[in-house]
């Protein structure tokens, strides 16, 4: 339905678009004038009529002035040329055919005979829209001569993209490829809380930001573009590759397990002059992993002035508190030359959005000592924050400089050093659970007699430098770059306790552990070449060809033998000597990009790169994308491409264990001994993907814009993390092949959930085929009332995912009894298709009225879903139902049954005022989900089911499904302030 709604939607605009630029073209028409001497003003009213179009003019800029006339068979612009002979004013024609009279611009931008913003246009709605533009587009009359030269070099670098094509001074809405450029104002005045990541996500409908993750996965928050992986977008920095993060997001029930792309919020937003965000595969251009898009961060690269900002914010439960500051300078180190400089700090505190932990009210637990301790612990009984945000106290710095000789060859250098410490809540544990029995006395001893909540932290340092020189020689643009960055996350369990080898040897455990770290690093060099060919087209054909080497590094290095001997330490397990390794390869690419001009509306671009991967061998991948214009106002364009991605090298090989108070799963290396077990051995294999586009173009006015295009994207093959494999479950093994593989890969796991609880495994595998269609839309355009402008705004993406091909479990797995083995569970397909919002719609409108600004953006999300299973608990005696068979695709395997949560259609509503007190000073305040919305709860059944006394687990605190798009704490309430200089 929704489909047919978004193809009769594009007809009805395309309609819309031609009847414009039919319109616009009309103006070439001779009419019958006669106008008669007098008031100028009059004239023009009398103009309007004759030729059945809009004049738009200010009646104070005409009062007083007198016009001689016109007469005889003219177009609209020749008869209104002759009634403004012998004024000041001016006439600019645009491209829907509205005429525009105005005084014409000072240097500086003021007009010769200044307005008041207060006072009416004289004309309709259509009038007041294209008065808003006047004063902001270049006039191509006499008036164009009054610019100065900076104020024509600011208009064109506003509007001149440099993603999605190599051809110089393309402007982005005569892009083939569909471009959207957030602008720094636009940036800042999204950036409620400070983060690049989440401002992104408020901007830009289809990119989404995920909320929370367990363990590690809350330290490296992820975004995605298109509901494919985060894996699937190509970050660039000033067109150059940026290093992804060494943190892979292995945890389960997540649609962004899996990921491990680049941490956007290493990256101060207040170094970043724009960003342009290419929603469109590009893996031919910029490299194959490019499958769902490019964000192209381009930084600032003045050389004065400077900015200082500081925010302060918190959510509406008074959490969450966040102080962010930053310090932005350019600097002239010499004549050419340019420095560029930015520090930031920023400080998040935790939050809290658990619901009740069932074990701390049981009365079973608080019959016997020492939980019956419990009750006096502070708090008590919100005693489990196993539910909301880690802290985290950032602090980065970012350089960014160049210096151009004589010869116009330039010398650039950039560097990025950022330092991150941050703490995430585990599950709270009972005070029984750590204990040893004294040696002299006998007795047991609890070390923890209120209980304790392990605290998951990291230390992580994160780097990049890119060196380049780029100039002319003869009619050849070069760019040759060589950039070198890493991540490395050392991790540590903090106010733990390993339960296992301190009753094994009846000692104490040391309750701060070292867990290991993890690094990835990444080497690329690039040579980039390109000239202008005239053939005598409509426009030259640029040839533009490159190479790029890429040498990848990642390693795990094991803990202290405390954190992973016995079942390790509660909360994280460390890793172990058999997870531990380092890996590596070598990438190398060549490519060919030719764009056209050959007639005056038609553009095409090809482009062709061919790849080696050092452990996955050749891959060659293409694209090709034409755009006709047929009128000024109107253009489609189109594409059609391929892609290849290689597994990253921690899908590859990250193995750890991941812990619950009742679960232990263990994150299975596909090659690895316990992966080859299970008949995984031969590891990941690549994907490929091929992308379908066709958009268009709508531009009635210089200033008012709307592109539409339509997608689909396949990919084959895709690397997707399995379900919860189960080993045993209540203390009954249920797939002895599964615990033999977690044996072989030598994972400890706490005997205490091995007696009683659910153990598992988790692996990435190959095997699934998707489908993705969906729209983007973005429609922007400004309008002058009475009582000041109004830019409005309205963008949209819609998105539908489904499987095209289910992956086969392997025989090892499979026939089991019950059969709860199945490699791709009910919660990994939802992941997939369902968990993203199947639509995001976002209504802006920016009022300025002299010193004051309101920035108002509503944000509406599609409904989204997932399933959750019951962690294999279910229909062990409890009062749940066993599980029965459901027929299709979501069958009950065995033990496990599956519940659907759901998030309804949602608007949520952001605002930021603005005052600027003076030329250098302003003030703002504002909101993140103005009113506070939370998403519902989980499935009431399931909750029902982790709320039960029976299970004594700690799954109830999990309240909030953890897919949701817009989080899971609420609204985020934040002043700011900033100076420039």
């Amino acid at each position: 339905m929704l489909q047919s709604v978004t193809f009769r939607s594009a007809l009805v605009v395309a309609a819309c678009a031609l009847w414009l630029s039919a319109h616009a073209m009309a103006d070439d028409a001779k009419h019958a004038i006669d106008i008669p001497s007098g008031e100028l003003g009059a004239a023009l009213d009398l103009l309007a009529k004759q030729a059945r179009v809009d004049i738009i003019y200010r009646p104070e800029q005409a009062q007083g002035l007198e016009t001689r006339g016109v007469k005889g068979d003219l177009s609209t612009s020749e008869a209104a040329a002759k009634l403004l002979e012998g004024t000041s004013l001016v006439l600019s024609t645009d491209a829907s055919g509205a005429i525009m009279v105005a005084a014409p611009l000072r240097r500086g931008g003021a007009t010769a005979n200044p307005t008041s913003t207060t006072q009416k246009a004289k004309g309709s709605f259509w009038g007041r829209f294209h008065l808003a533009e006047a004063g902001e587009a270049i006039s191509t009359g006499p008036a164009a001569l009054e610019y100065s030269d900076g104020e024509r070099k600011k208009e064109v670098v506003e509007e001149v993209i440099v993603t999605g094509t190599r051809t110089s001074g393309m402007a982005v809405m005569d892009s083939p490829a569909p471009v959207q450029i957030l602008s720094a104002e636009a940036l800042r005045a999204a950036s409620g809380n400070g983060d690049l990541m989440s401002t992104l996500a408020q901007i830009v409908p289809s990119l989404t930001m995920q909320a929370f993750g367990y363990d590690m996965a809350e330290q490296t928050l992820l975004a995605k573009l298109r509901g494919l992986s985060p894996n699937h977008v190509l970050v660039l920095v000033d067109g150059k590759r940026r290093h992804t993060t060494a943190n892979l997001a292995v945890d389960g029930g997540s649609p962004y397990q899996g990921g491990a792309g680049v941490d956007l919020n290493f990256l101060p937003v207040d170094a970043i002059d724009h960003i342009e965000v290419l929603t469109d595969g590009a893996a031919a251009q910029y490299g194959t992993d490019a499958i769902a898009g490019v964000i192209n961060i381009i930084l600032k690269k003045s050389s004065s002035g400077g900015s200082v900002n500081a925010s302060a914010g918190q959510y509406g439960n008074s959490q969450g508190r966040t102080y962010d500051a930053s310090l932005n300078s350019g600097f002239e180190p010499g004549n050419g030359a340019y420095l560029n400089v930015t520090g930031e700090i920023r400080r998040h505190a935790h939050s809290n959005v658990s619901g009740p932990d069932q074990r701390l009210v049981n009365p079973d637990n608080l019959a016997t000592y020492p939980n019956s301790n419990m009750v006096n612990a502070p708090g008590y009984p919100n005693l489990n924050q196993g539910l909301g945000d880690g802290q985290t106290l950032n602090r980065q710095a970012l350089v960014n400089s160049g210096v151009t000789f004589g010869n116009g060859t330039q010398v650039y250098f950039s560097g990025t050093f950022a330092h991150k410490n941050a703490e995430a809540y585990q599950n709270y544990r009972l005070p029984s659970k750590a204990h040893y029995i004294d040696p002299v006395s006998g007795q047991t001893v609890y070390p923890y007699p209120f209980g304790f909540s392990p605290l998951e932290a990291t230390s992580e340092d994160d780097f990049q430098t890119n060196l380049g020189i780029k100039g002319t020689t003869g009619t050849w643009n070069w760019d040759v770059t060589t950039g070198y960055g890493g991540d490395k996350v050392s991790l540590s369990t903090l106010h733990t306790y390993n339960t296992g080898y301190s009753s094994l040897y009846n000692v104490p455990s040391p309750t701060d552990i070292y867990d290991g770290r993890l690094q990835a690093n990444q080497w690329t060099t690039t040579a980039d070449f390109n000239r202008d060919i005239d053939l005598g087209w409509a426009g030259p054909l640029n040839v533009a060809f490159g190479a790029e080497y890429r040498h990848e590094t990642y390693g795990i290095h094991a803990g202290a033998p405390i954190s992973y001997l016995a079942g390790g330490a509660s909360g994280y397990p460390g890793f172990t000597p058999s997870d531990a390794g380092s890996h590596s390869r070598n990438n190398e690419a060549v490519y060919l990009d030719l764009a056209a001009h050959p007639i005056e509306p038609l553009r095409l671009d090809a482009a062709v790169r061919t790849e080696h991967y050092s452990d996955f061998g050749h891959a060659t991948v293409g694209k090709l994308t034409g755009r006709y214009d047929f009128t000024p106002a109107f253009a489609l364009r189109g594409t059609v491409s391929n892609g290849f991605r290689a597994p990253t090298l921690a899908e590859e090989y990250y193995t750890s264990t991941v812990v619950n108070t009742t679960t232990a799963f263990v994150q299975l290396a596909p090659d690895s001994p316990g992966g080859r077990l299970l008949g995984l051995g031969n590891g990941l294999q690549a994907e490929h993907s091929v992308n379908f586009s066709l958009g268009m173009v709508w531009r009635p006015t210089p200033r008012m814009s709307a592109t539409l295009d339509l997608y689909q994207i396949t990919v084959t093959n895709r690397i997707v993390g399995s379900g919860q494999i189960i080993g045993s479950a209540g203390g009954t093994i249920y797939s002895p092949i599964v615990n033999d593989a977690i044996i072989a890969s030598g994972n400890p796991i706490d005997p205490s959930v091995v007696a009683s609880g659910t153990t598992g495994i988790n692996i990435f595998a190959n095997g699934i085929d998707t489908r993705t269609r969906g729209a983007d839309l973005v429609f922007t355009f400004p309008v002058d009332y009475s009582f000041g402008k109004v830019t409005w705004s309205a963008s949209a993406t819609y998105n539908n995912t489904t499987v095209t091909k289910y992956a086969t479990t392997p025989n090892s797995l499979a026939g089991g009894n019950p059969p709860i083995d199945e490699l791709y569970d009910p919660t990994a397909y939802s992941d997939l298709t369902t968990a993203t919002p199947k639509y995001t719609v976002n209504l802006g409108a920016l009022f300025t009225v002299e010193r004051f600004s309101a920035n108002l953006l509503e944000k509406i999300y599609g409904p989204s879903s997932d399933y959750e299973s019951d962690d294999g608990d279910n229909g062990q005696g409890g009062p749940f139902p066993a599980c029965t068979a459901r027929g299709g695709l979501f069958i009950c395997p065995g033990g496990l049954d599956y519940y659907r949560n759901e998030i309804p259609v949602t608007a949520i509503t952001n605002l930021d005022l603005s005052y600027q007190f003076s030329e250098h000073l302003r003030f703002s305040i504002g909101a993140l989900n103005l009113f506070n919305k939370l998403p519902p709860h989980l499935n009431a059944t399931i909750l029902a089911h982790e709320s039960s006394f029976y299970y004594g687990d700690s799954n109830s605190v999990i309240q909030y499904p953890i897919f949701s798009p817009y989080g899971i704490n609420g609204g985020f309430y934040y002043v700011r302030i900033g100076a420039t200089f």
